[in-house]
């Protein structure tokens, strides 16, 4: 908890940061409950963010669209916080649902819905299990680590991004059984990238879990700790279940709108700020 008299004294460097960017320096009380642990690969901070700015421009009586959203707190988070962060947790907060995003830059995201069936969106929802490992990590000092030896790992790079298109096509193409395999190249390769993505606690969960039946997976997020997500058959989820029954066990469904304001009553005081 915070009490301040000034903007600049503020430590949480997203709430301080979105008020410089949108100039509110007015008496205000803000408020954040998470369901989740920070730090654990969910892009929980760029929701935060992304939610936050959208709050913030409807008590200032401004509706932005989800495109601004995105784009401003890729900026905030990069530019302002000086965080070491990419920019699709935002993009996804901001839009919400299944996006195949193309990136030219944080100055040019093309955010493209990816439209598929909804007996096939459930069926692959019920192929993914979602495990917290126990413990987090800051993604930035990871993300720095990995940012240094990009030009070292190229080769990996243009694998995984070729495995994003490839992605997609299984996904509308109804292959969902080969997604599994698909995601565990993807892990594989991703643990290349830097020597902190993974840990000998982290290899040993997704052994066990691919040893009881999951077809791929992978640690959330930067690495280091977090969540893990684990494509497992339906028949085998029991399996895979008893063999991490150590682990905290999440269930989750896809969101499909995105940041919203669900209770707006206008504030004479700031609307004529």
């Amino acid at each position: 908890m915070e009490h301040v008299h000034k903007v600049d004294d503020i430590d949480h460097p997203a709430v301080r940061e979105v008020l410089r960017y949108l100039d509110i320096h007015k008496g205000i009380e803000i408020h954040h409950d998470g369901d989740l642990p920070a730090r654990t690969g969910l892009g929980s901070s760029s929701s935060f963010t992304v939610g936050l700015l959208n709050s913030l421009y409807a008590l200032l009586g401004r509706m932005p669209s989800k495109a601004k959203l995105a784009e401003e707190a890729i900026y905030i988070e990069q530019q302002m916080c000086k965080e070491n962060v990419g920019c699709q947790d935002q993009s996804l907060a901001a839009y919400g649902g299944f996006n195949f995003i193309e990136f030219g830059g944080s100055e040019h995201l093309q955010v493209n819905k990816v439209i598929i069936p909804s007996e096939r969106k459930i069926r692959f929802q019920d192929h993914l299990m979602l495990f917290f490992t126990g413990f987090s990590r800051t993604a930035s000092v990871i993300a720095e680590h990995q940012i240094k030896n990009i030009p070292n790992k190229k080769p990996e790079l243009k694998r995984m991004h070729e495995m994003a298109v490839q992605g997609l096509e299984l996904l509308k193409g109804d292959r969902l059984d080969e997604f599994g395999t698909l995601l565990d190249e993807s892990w594989q390769i991703k643990r290349q990238l830097s020597d902190k993505v993974s840990t000998p606690r982290i290899d040993e969960i997704y052994d066990a879990a691919k040893s009881a039946g999951a077809t791929g997976g992978k640690l959330l997020g930067a690495g280091g700790g977090g969540f893990v997500l684990l494509f497992v058959p339906p028949q085998d989820q029991e399996k895979v279940k008893e063999k991490l029954e150590g682990l905290l066990l999440v269930p989750f469904s896809f969101e499909n709108l995105g940041s919203q304001i669900i209770f707006y009553q206008p504030n004479g005081e700031f609307l004529n700020a």
